[in-house]
């Protein structure tokens, strides 16, 4: 069992409960997905550049990918309808703690010059935005087989109703946030 779930289901939901004076368990907010997103702009050209994209978030993200495709032609981008242009995959239960767990404390200490995440990059409905620059921070990509340096997307989607309380869920999941 991943230990960031036996973490939420101890101590975050005390912890919860303490701040926000709930009266019911099931108020209180947990993640429910994790959706890590990989644009790639340059798969118009070259459609094994898409292949290496997916190779690599399988690898990170431990199951199957999903290409997305264009949903319109844009003409000054040089892309038409349906033409894939980047992949995603949607992490729920252990594999979504799992891959928390290594993103928090594994793949985030490894960025170069890092001072925390941004804690203004909510929605506005509980759910957080991350982007990342490089797909290298994460142990499981070996460096050598590396064709070119790609950045993710990666939103936590939470049930919180508001950002204080998808804020404070994070930090007690050890979200290094900036000062």
């Amino acid at each position: 069992m991943a230990r960031l779930k036996e973490m939420y289901q101890n101590e975050i939901v005390d912890a919860m409960i303490k701040k926000f004076g709930y009266k019911n368990i099931m108020e209180v907010p947990k993640l429910d997905k994790i959706v890590i997103n990989m644009g790639v702009g340059e798969a118009k050209d070259n459609a094994k550049v898409l292949d290496s994209a997916v190779r690599d978030l399988e690898i990170i993200a431990g199951q199957k990918v999903v290409t997305t495709k264009a949903k319109k032609s844009v003409a000054n981008f040089k892309i038409r309808e349906n033409m894939p242009i980047g992949c995603k995959v949607t992490l729920r239960g252990e594999k979504m703690y799992e891959f928390a767990d290594r993103l928090i404390n594994l793949a985030l200490p490894r960025v170069r010059d890092f001072r925390g995440v941004n804690p203004n990059a909510f929605d506005g409905r509980g759910n957080y935005a991350l982007g990342i620059k490089e797909q290298l921070i994460f142990p499981e990509i070996e460096y050598d087989k590396v064709d070119k340096v790609r950045g993710m997307d990666i939103i936590f989607v939470t049930t919180a109703k508001t950002d204080e309380e998808a804020r404070e869920l994070l930090t007690l999941f050890n979200m290094p946030f900036q000062k």
